[in-house]
């Protein structure tokens, strides 16, 4: 299997690869409120900030849950989003719908956006296929949903799964039912599924482990404060970086742990400077460092020298500039006798030494 998956692929009208950029997710999730005004303000944003892709997630409660009161459906109360009391609540507020998802797909190829959704069970996916979805996200909570992951392997479409619930079997078996579909296109998310998440939960040197194991891309979904993670992540090695964007004082089901605008924006700045700052990996001298290169030093006569004195190290001394002779000859001149005479200030010369 570590053999089998691609390395060098299309995600959307984008070529992903070990030597491509790290390409940034902006994940709308449910704080577009349901306000079409709002998601062409959030998607506008995105675009601006630096995002690559949009991402949004198609459900409604149907699609993921039972309307019940029952205990098995209530959320606890050390929940971060124990406010919606039940599961069938909290989805209520924060669905995208399928006309809604539509109408997004459509706004996105209006203004030159590449979007592209997770969906939450197999009527989704076809209805997905319908708007052209590039490339297809399963959710952390998602990764045993085999009829749901075998659905959208079955599409050819590049797949992205997160990894913040997954056991290595469930990592195994996801991977297995993709590769029996002969799709062999997928990323493979560090992440941790709690909101906001610990920092020092990020386990970003996974990363480049889960590269090794599996024989895929892989990057992180992040939802933890701020953007160290994702920097780091991306000098690590990491191929995609997914985080949750919102508007700036926007409140939503997901804005306690979203990352606001402005902040994006900083992190996407940051996150290409430090791939800049990674280089070639060759040991070389800089180009901008090369114009410094006479502050090196080099043998000077510090007194004056007539020809036939010995040289020692009360006429001679390495000092900056590196414009005179090399300091590995320093102790070979010492003790010798010079053939020329020398004021203070000039480079010293090898010539300049008589031989015996």
């Amino acid at each position: 299997m570590k053999n089998f998956f691609k390395k060098k692929f299309k995600i959307g009208t984008k070529l992903i690869s070990e030597k491509s950029k790290t390409f940034v997710i902006a994940e709308i999730s449910a704080n577009h409120n349901n306000n079409f005004n709002k998601i062409r303000k959030l998607i506008k944003s995105a675009k601006k900030n630096g995002a690559d892709f949009v991402k949004i997630q198609t459900y409604t409660p149907e699609t993921l849950t039972l309307k019940s009161k029952k205990k098995d459906f209530k959320i606890k109360k050390d929940n971060a989003w124990s406010k919606s009391k039940f599961l069938w609540n909290l989805y209520q507020k924060s669905q995208t719908s399928l006309n809604l998802t539509k109408k997004i797909f459509e706004y996105c190829k209006k203004i030159n956006v590449e979007v592209f959704s997770t969906p939450f069970d197999e009527e989704t996916v076809d209805y997905l296929e319908t708007l052209n979805s590039p490339i297809y996200k399963i959710a952390s909570p998602e990764i045993n949903h085999i009829p749901l992951i075998e659905k959208v392997a079955k599409t050819g479409k590049p797949i992205i799964l997160s990894l913040g619930l997954a056991t290595p079997k469930d990592i195994q078996l996801a991977l297995k039912t993709i590769k029996n579909c002969n799709n062999r296109k997928v990323i493979l998310l560090q992440c941790v599924a709690s909101y906001p998440a610990p920092i020092e939960e990020q386990n970003i040197k996974s990363i480049n482990k889960i590269k090794k194991k599996y024989g895929v891309l892989s990057g992180l979904s992040d939802h933890s404060v701020g953007y160290i993670a994702p920097v780091v992540a991306a000098v690590s090695g990491a191929n995609i970086i997914e985080k949750h964007f919102n508007l700036l004082n926007n409140k939503s089901v997901d804005s306690f742990f979203s990352t606001n605008e402005k902040e994006f924006k900083v992190m996407v700045d940051s996150i290409r400077l430090a791939e800049n700052s990674l280089g070639s990996g060759k040991i070389q001298i800089s180009n901008s460092s090369k114009k410094n290169l006479n502050s090196k030093r080099s043998i000077y006569v510090s007194k004056k020298i007539k020809r036939g004195q010995k040289i020692t190290n009360k006429n001679v001394k390495v000092i900056r500039p590196g414009l005179g002779l090399h300091p590995k000859f320093y102790k070979f001149i010492l003790g010798k006798k010079s053939k020329v005479n020398l004021s203070t200030g000039d480079r010293f010369k090898l010539k300049y030494v008589l031989s015996k």
